[in-house]
């Protein structure tokens, strides 16, 4: 597994530290033994049966120990009058990005406390603070080399992870999406003016597919791609194209929009009339045939967008493929 893999999946479990712990009948004063001969130590943890019960920190302890009456009220009783009892305690396979939203969202006393970490319920470790937002940074470090820099969407080495789980659903449906007319438009208009329509037809493809919580990815360019967990793709489609169509004539000047005579280059550098940019949707299920190489679902992937260039005007087509491309 590869560096970038790892970490975008790391556990809180990778990364917890073993601390003393006691049992919930343990006098305080063992506690104060404890922090007295290990001055670094942050917190123990009061386990009963292999389970945490509480958190002893030492800023706690010796504000219960320091107060008028402490000492004498607590120090020869047991230890988990002294801890506190709804500690935040997590699961050993939970990614670190959410327990670090779990441990900011505490109260502003326990914000600094040690995440207790348990595997099958049983206390592990803990996690303190510093390792935690340490982590998280290198994490997110390394997810924004792995993201888009314009789109700030998933690239493609997150894409490709992605498509290999997809192969394991029961269910699913590819989308790419591809504008067509793009390179005139840039030719036209220039790149910073490309930049605006690839940005806005990101804006769109966030409103038909991350809203719902699935997948959406920037293969570069004017390429995009989602992976839909059903079948049930055409309310989809016929949303991202209505939405694309009825606002991309805004990118032009309506000088262009109604000169019929406008000639520009194309893709292959020849001389071709204008066009107003329009969007092709190539998508590819399961239903039909079972897929477990990125490689095989490119090639099909390429068979269907090769066909909606065919059609005039923004379109989507699901599985027209040729049957001879099972040979590929």
């Amino acid at each position: 597994m590869s560096k970038s893999t790892n970490i975008t999946k790391m556990k809180i479990g990778w990364i917890a530290k073993k601390v003393p712990s006691v049992g919930p009948n343990v006098k305080s004063k063992e506690v104060d033994k404890y922090f007295s001969e290990n001055p670094n130590l942050r917190g123990i943890v009061v386990v009963e049966d292999e389970k945490p019960i509480g958190h002893i920190t030492r800023t706690h302890f010796y504000q219960k120990i320091g107060t008028l009456y402490g000492y004498n009220l607590y120090m020869g009783r047991e230890s988990k009058l002294v801890a506190k009892t709804n500690p935040l305690i997590v699961d050993y396979n939970q990614p670190i990005v959410e327990v670090s939203r779990l441990a900011m969202e505490r109260e502003e006393e326990d914000l600094y406390d040690d995440v207790i970490v348990t595997k099958a319920g049983k206390f592990v470790g803990v996690v303190s603070i510093r390792a935690l937002l340490n982590n998280f940074v290198e994490i997110q470090v390394e997810l924004a080399s792995l993201l888009n820099p314009l789109s700030n969407l998933p690239g493609n080495h997150i894409i490709n992870q992605k498509i290999l789980e997809a192969f394991s659903f029961e269910r699913y449906s590819i989308l790419y999406f591809d504008l067509d007319s793009f390179k005139a438009y840039n030719d036209l208009y220039g790149f910073n003016q490309g930049d605006r329509v690839i940005l806005h037809l990101t804006d769109i493809l966030k409103k038909h597919v991350m809203q719902y919580g699935y997948f959406l990815g920037h293969i570069g360019g004017d390429d995009f791609m989602a992976i839909i967990p059903h079948y049930n793709v055409k309310p989809i489609c016929e949303g991202i194209i209505k939405d694309f169509d009825q606002t991309i004539p805004l990118f032009y000047d309506v000088k262009h929009l109604i000169n019929s005579n406008l000639k520009i280059k194309g893709r292959t550098g020849e001389l071709e009339s204008f066009k107003i940019m329009t969007l092709s949707i190539a998508v590819l299920t399961n239903k039909h045939r079972k897929f477990k190489e990125v490689e095989e679902l490119s090639n099909i992937v390429a068979e269907i967008k090769r066909n909606c260039k065919e059609v005039n005007g923004s379109v989507y087509l699901i599985d027209e493929y040729q049957t001879n491309l099972d040979k590929i």
